[in-house]
C-alpha cells in the first residue's frame, strides 16, 4: 500500500506525541532551538526501493517503509535540526527510543546524515561510511522509516534520520 502524503504529515505529527512519550522513559533532556525547522516529505517507498536494491546487490532481502519508523525517524531528524547537531543522543538514547516505539527486542539501528541535499547523496554518503553501510546490510533488517527535517539556520541545513528494524 502506498504511503500517502497525508500519512506522511501525520506520522511526522505524532512524533510530538513520540516525543511526549520519551518524557516518561527517565531520561531528562533539555532540547535548545537553533532556530525554525521544517520537514520534508520525503518518497520512502523511492527510499526503501533504492536501500532494497542495494541489499539485494549484498545478496539481502528488501526493506519496506513502516510508519512507527518514518515517525522514530522524524522524532530524530528534528531533534537534531533543533539543536543544529548531529547526535544519537539528543532526545534520548537509541535504546529508550525504540523501547518507547516498542522495537526493545527487534534487531534495529540507525543513521544519521546532515548536510546531504537529496536522498541520492545521503545514501552514497552511508554507502561510503563503514558503520553506516553495516547497518543497512544488517541481514535481519525488513522495515525502514526515513525523514530529513531542514533548518536553514544552522551549519548544516539539512538534517537526516534512517530507522531500520527486523520483523
Amino acid at each position: 500500500m502506498p504511503y500517502s502524503a497525508a500519512r506522511r504529515l501525520k506520522a511526522f505529527a505524532a512524533y510530538g506525541l513520540f516525543a511526549l512519550a520519551l518524557a516518561g522513559c527517565g531520561t531528562p533532556t533539555l532540547i535548545e532551538s537553533a532556530g525554525p525547522v521544517s520537514p520534508v516529505i520525503l518518497d520512502e517507498n523511492a527510499a526503501a526501493a533504492a536501500i532494497s536494491r542495494y541489499r539485494a546487490q549484498h545478496g539481502l532481502g528488501p526493506v519496506t517503509v513502516d510508519a512507527g519508523l518514518v515517525t522514530a525517524a522524524a522524532f530524530q531528524a528534528g531533534n537534531n535540526a533543533r539543536t543544529g547537531q548531529l547526535s544519537h543522543e539528543v532526545g534520548g538514547s537509541f535504546t529508550a527510543r525504540m523501547a518507547s516505539a516498542g522495537l526493545g527486542r527487534s534487531w534495529s539501528a540507525e543513521n544519521l546524515s546532515a548536510g546531504s541535499e537529496t536522498f541520492d547523496q545521503v545514501l552514497a554518503r552511508w554507502k561510503a561510511s563503514p558503520e553506516h553501510n553495516k547497518n543497512m546490510l544488517i541481514p535481519q533488517i525488513h522495515r525502514i522509516g526515513i525523514a530529513r527535517v531542514d533548518a536553514p539556520g544552522t551549519r548544516y541545513k539539512r538534517f537526516w534520520a534512517l530507522v531500520m528494524a527486523g520483523g
